[in-house]
């Protein structure tokens, strides 16, 4: 079957780059993508990198892919898009984007009607999700974020898609495989799991990381990733994990009361329990010190390395063994 997205189109045995442009109300921004038709049949796969500004390793990652895998590779079709979201990525560097401050990972599946990001995440979603026989979303802690590696994915109640997005999950070769307990929220995975399509999170590298060693281990997992959906054979590309997946729980989310200064006391990796004081936030007018305290006991999964912060900014994020 033919791929088409857009005006883009792929033959079967093709591999086709380019441009689509998202109409986001105040601008219109050109979206890349790379779309693999396989030579045989098989999963349409869709992985997006880019979703969020300052987030390099999943741009460079999925760029890369792109370049190494050729239709005769390939079972099934792969749209491949490195730049998701491109006001954040080219025009911030943050989780939000520069045109209304709005973090899309906290909007989708979007609204057409919407304002810039929510109209780019329905853009996403009608053009490449819907449709998809798997989806799988690539992040990185940003400039100002101390991450784990970790795969997030969502329980949805409908036992045939646990399972799938918990296969997917484990199949990233990851240590820490967290899930939330319900498919509800912004998220995009969470939102394509309401739709009925696998997806699940990948996280990968913080502060920035731009590391040739840590695109690599991306680029190691989607290759698992693909192998396990039935994309790709298996090949001496693809290299074993050297980790056994161990599934979590998300326990806690710490945001900032106040805006201010952020001293942490607990660090990503950190073990703490619930109550305990895990930073400070300093008033630089006049010093007055808010406490800023662990409402879960478990991991510092990632925490917030940047000085400056806002009322709702996140300071840490909490997990914990699943049993």
């Amino acid at each position: 079957m033919t791929l088409t997205i857009g005006a883009l189109r792929a033959e079967p045995g093709q591999k086709t780059r380019g441009t689509l442009p998202a109409d986001l109300g105040t601008t219109t921004v050109d979206v890349p993508l790379i779309l693999v038709n396989g030579s045989r049949p098989g999963p349409r796969v869709v992985i997006t990198g880019g979703v969020h500004g300052g987030e390099f390793i999943p741009v460079d990652a999925t760029t890369r892919l792109a370049g190494l895998l050729e239709p005769d590779e390939i079972a099934g079709q792969l749209v491949i898009c490195p730049v998701s979201n491109p006001p954040a990525v080219y025009g911030g560097r943050l989780n939000i984007s520069p045109l209304d401050g709005v973090n899309i990972n906290r909007v989708f599946p979007g609204d057409k009607d919407g304002g810039p990001t929510d109209r780019m995440a329905a853009w996403l979603f009608e053009h490449l999700i819907n449709g998809a026989d798997a989806y799988v979303d690539l992040h990185s802690g940003g400039i100002d974020q101390h991450l784990l590696d970790f795969v997030g994915y969502r329980l949805t109640g409908d036992a045939e898609l646990d399972a799938k997005n918990k296969a997917m999950a484990h199949a990233v070769g990851y240590e820490l495989v967290i899930f939330g307990t319900s498919a509800d929220g912004g998220n995009s995975h969470a939102a394509a799991n309401r739709q009925g399509i696998p997806a699940i999170l990948v996280e990968t590298g913080q502060l920035g990381d731009r590391d040739p060693a840590t695109v690599r281990r991306l680029l190691d997992a989607l290759y698992r990733i693909l192998h396990h959906l039935g994309a790709i054979e298996a090949s001496e590309h693809i290299k074993q994990p050297t980790v056994q997946p161990r599934d979590w729980m998300w326990t806690g989310d710490v945001e900032s009361p106040v805006a201010g200064l952020w001293y942490p006391d607990a660090v990503t990796g950190d073990e703490v329990t619930e109550g305990q004081t895990i930073g400070r936030i300093i008033d630089p007018v006049d010093g007055t010190e808010h406490k800023i305290t662990a409402n879960a006991t478990g991991k510092i999964v990632y925490n917030m390395n940047g000085l400056s912060v806002r009322p709702g900014t996140h300071l840490a994020a909490i997990a914990a063994p699943h049993h």
